[in-house]
């Protein structure tokens, strides 16, 4: 991979901090150190995100084992009759974390419609970057030293796997399934939005990468659903700072937000709701937390309350 692109497409991976994938919860161990040592290893408290578990799916085709993280509302088990949309959050280890504590306060407070939260994590046995480069990015790249062009193959893992299981365990809404990606998982929510367009309904695109490979995503014509159920709803969002001028990047991500945007509008005209936001004193590596929170709050908030505007 040359160094310029590393730069871009993974700084907001260098700050990731792994979560330990137990079999069950979500959980972080404290890294405090003990008071004592007497203090017994197996004393040091764990924070767990609630009502959360990991399920191991298997790429039956690539044979790759991805972590599947899900999260359950609060009124979950007291309403056995009732349908939830489903949030499903690209680079799980990041942002699953981010997106599942500034959702609580809303969706508990009632300004939020509660949703189901689903991470989708990098493949067992790869390095973070590996798998996300490969399984993200929609063409073939030769001058990248990792593996590029995976994302119509993870495409079909998603729709042949992640979606069946979760409408089979649990209560979906099937007409509302949202897609969050951030950088190079912005460039994997704008491409399966014009490119298999039956998976997700509305999107969340953060920082997206709409600069690799030359800018081909900007080719795409947007393929037509197998019903137009209703327009689309699409969350776009950049940092100001994402620029080479202002934050010295290797490419624009501010200018390549706007050419995705118009080129959205070209492609999907009436059947698009598009929101854009330019988040003021944002960075490529802090942009996404304002991202998600406004960006979610504008697709699930009650009464119309989630304009930007």
């Amino acid at each position: 991979m040359k160094f310029p692109h590393l730069v871009t497409s993974l700084a907001i991976f260098l700050t990731f901090s792994l979560a330990s994938q137990a079999s069950s919860a979500v959980a972080v161990s404290e890294q405090a150190a003990p008071a004592s040592n007497a203090v017994a290893k197996a004393s040091v408290p764990k924070v767990e995100i609630p009502r959360t578990q990991i399920f191991d799916l298997t790429d039956p085709v690539s044979k790759r084992i991805y972590p599947l993280w899900v999260k359950l509302p609060r009124s979950y088990q007291a309403d056995s009759t009732r349908r939830y949309p489903v949030v499903y959050v690209s680079d799980a280890p990041y942002a699953f974390q981010i997106v599942s504590g500034m959702t609580r306060f809303p969706m508990n407070s009632g300004k939020m419609r509660e949703a189901i939260i689903v991470g989708l994590s990098y493949a067992k046995g790869d390095k973070g970057p590996q798998s996300r480069v490969r399984d993200y990015t929609p063409f073939n790249d030769s001058s990248w030293k990792l593996t590029t062009g995976g994302a119509s193959h993870y495409a079909d893992y998603l729709e042949t796997q992640v979606l069946p299981f979760m409408a089979e365990h649990y209560r979906v809404d099937d007409k509302e399934r949202i897609f969050v990606g951030n950088s190079l998982g912005g460039l994997l929510g704008a491409y399966l939005l014009l490119e298999k367009p039956n998976l997700f309904d509305n999107y969340l695109l953060g920082s997206p990468s709409v600069w690799f490979n030359g800018e081909q995503l900007l080719s795409l014509t947007a393929k037509p659903r197998a019903e137009e159920k209703q327009a689309r709803r699409v969350f776009l969002a950049v940092g100001a700072l994402e620029t080479p001028a202002k934050a010295g990047m290797q490419h624009d991500m501010v200018a390549g937000a706007d050419k995705l945007g118009r080129h959205l509008r070209r492609q999907l005209g009436d059947n698009l709701v598009l929101e854009s936001l330019t988040i003021a004193g944002a960075r490529h590596e802090t942009a996404f937390p304002t991202t998600a929170s406004q960006g979610l709050y504008w697709l699930l908030a009650r009464d119309g309350e989630g304009s930007t505007q």
